[in-house]
């Protein structure tokens, strides 16, 4: 009798285990982040110092049976210091809306997890132009990029740390292919 109460209790743990997997799930908050960002390019017409800037945004997250999409709407400034092979050197400062659209999972208990989180980021120059350099107008509205990381959600605490990579020449001049990379260290807080 002992042991078939014990298996019922059991049967029963897994069951409501599973249907808390199955059910969706809604988080919304916003979050800040430093960013270290620098110019990519091909060749060595371009050198490339790399410098902080920041994020600062709204974050939502629909997850269901383990899986998450987890959309993000901020504002980014991203610096990156810059030589150039006939002596001109500067800081581009990169002002952009950015609209990652990250897919992940998270592995844990209850109000501690882990996050792994990959997916496409665009990004749209804030004022339509690029600041802090000798001709901004060389430089294109929009850009695409992947980005990818980790992150631990502590109760309504959420921490990230992230790398994105252009995917597509920012450059107006298809002779200077520049692309930004960029690290974050993030910090954001789920009211919902």
């Amino acid at each position: 009798m002992k042991k078939i109460l014990l298996g019922l209790a059991a049967l029963f743990f897994c069951v409501q285990a599973t249907q808390a997997q199955l059910l969706p799930s809604l988080k919304l908050g916003i979050k800040g982040a430093v960013n270290f960002s620098s110019l990519k390019s091909e060749g060595k017409w371009l050198s490339s110092d790399t410098k902080a800037g920041f994020q600062a945004g709204i974050w939502g997250r629909v997850g269901v049976a383990g899986f998450h999409v987890q959309p993000e709407l901020y504002y980014a400034q991203k610096k990156a210091g810059y030589e150039t092979e006939d002596g001109q050197n500067g800081e581009a400062t990169f002002k952009s809306v950015d609209l990652p659209i990250l897919l992940g999972t998270k592995i844990g208990l209850g109000p501690v997890g882990v996050r792994i989180q990959a997916g496409p980021v665009f990004s749209f120059a804030h004022d339509g132009k690029v600041t802090q350099v000798t001709n901004p107008d060389t430089y294109k509205k929009s850009s695409t990029g992947i980005i990818g990381g980790i992150g631990a959600d502590i109760s309504k605490l959420t921490i990230d740390l992230r790398y994105e990579h252009g995917l597509n020449n920012i450059s107006q001049n298809s002779d200077h292919n520049q692309k930004i990379s960029m690290w974050s260290i993030g910090l954001g807080y789920a009211f919902l």
